[in-house]
């Protein structure tokens, strides 16, 4: 029986992380709950799965970790508020299932020097993906990692063809439903920008060594690609319980979690080459990912600013990477790496990220 810690437990990492463990009780006790500011929903949360250890925040989600014994924290809270609760998880020595990606790309390095080697369990599909794949051969085999994209709604536009989007266009993801940020992210390709950052960090291979390409059918969740000429991939229904469950349960599989693929009907799957003039953020995530230091950060913030003026129909679309970019070509990075020097640059980046909107 693994007792675990369920951190945004009613976003919908954490609703399909219940769903998970409301399957299988003999393998999963619910030992402590927190949430952003849905008191209601979390209370009743509490109550269905008898709980008696909750939160509301990340500061209270950040000592609920440290109080409650439990084996796993699922970490599926949003934003880089994350960092405390994910360095907590580590010093407490739990195993951290990590949806939370914002945490270790603006903790970079403060989070891998925490982390012992296997307590960090991704649960990012992608990640799952290149996790489950890297069991077949050893780190010195690795050639290469590579990202799958779904594309996002915008997927074969051109550059200029994007000027004109509005906000309710950015939100009507193909595949995924997911948040506003998360959504807006995925269609800027922002979002696989952070994963290849996370990616580097997970799996300590070189920027120069991850790839992205796009698969529309989001069924091939990520590949890993070894010196012999093999490549690994990992296939499934877009169904995030499936790496939900690893993530609670690493490395075992909990059986019936997801469906699998009808191999008896006749599929077709693509994958296409990334492009860079349409969608820069991932050559500037990776641009940003070799800088290190303070700059993940200030990358995320800056982004987080401009979506926001974006939904609020203050800037336009392209606007939103491009004034990332300007934030991240103004930073001047902190000689040290501490929450306290990373706080100082997220505010100083989404304080001149606005400036920059107006």
């Amino acid at each position: 029986m693994r007792r675990v810690v369920i951190l945004g437990s009613t976003g919908s990492i954490g609703t399909q992380a219940l769903e998970v463990i409301r399957a299988n009780p003999q393998r999963f006790e619910v030992v402590g709950l927190a949430a952003g500011a849905n008191r209601e929903r979390l209370a009743e949360q509490a109550s269905a799965f008898s709980v008696d250890d909750t939160a509301l925040g990340a500061e209270e989600a950040e000592q609920l970790v440290r109080d409650v014994e439990a084996d796993v924290v699922l970490n599926g809270i949003t934003g880089s508020v994350g960092l405390g609760p994910t360095l907590a998880a580590l010093d407490a020595g739990r195993t951290l299932a990590l949806a939370n990606k914002e945490s270790l790309i603006v903790g970079g390095d403060l989070v891998r020097r925490a982390a012992a080697p296997g307590q960090i369990v991704p649960v990012d599909s992608e990640h799952s993906a290149i996790a489950q794949a890297l069991r077949a051969g050893t780190a010195g085999e690795v050639r290469r990692l590579v990202l799958t994209a779904s594309g996002g709604p915008f997927r074969g536009r051109t550059r200029a063809s994007l000027a004109a989007v509005m906000p309710e266009e950015a939100l009507a993801h193909p595949t995924w439903n997911m948040g506003r940020v998360v959504t807006t992210n995925s269609s800027t390709l922002v979002n696989k920008g952070l994963e290849v950052i996370e990616a580097h960090l997970l799996f300590d291979v070189g920027f120069d060594d991850i790839d992205v390409t796009v698969h529309p059918q989001s069924i091939v969740h990520s590949m890993v690609e070894f010196v012999d000429g093999s490549t690994i991939a990992q296939a499934s229904p877009p169904d995030m319980r499936l790496p939900i469950s690893l993530g609670l349960d690493w490395p075992d599989r909990v059986a019936g979690v997801g469906e699998p693929l009808d191999w008896s009907t006749a599929q077709q799957w693509s994958f296409e080459p990334l492009d860079d003039e349409a969608f820069p953020a991932v050559e500037l995530a990776k641009r940003v990912g070799r800088a290190g230091g303070t700059y993940p950060a200030v990358f995320n913030a800056a982004n987080e600013q401009a979506v926001h003026a974006f939904h609020e129909r203050r800037i336009g679309y392209l606007d939103i990477v491009d004034t990332v970019q300007r934030v991240v070509d103004a930073h001047e990075p902190s000689d040290e790496l501490s929450r306290e020097s990373l706080a100082d640059a997220e505010e100083w980046a989404r304080r001149t990220a606005d400036q920059l909107i107006g």
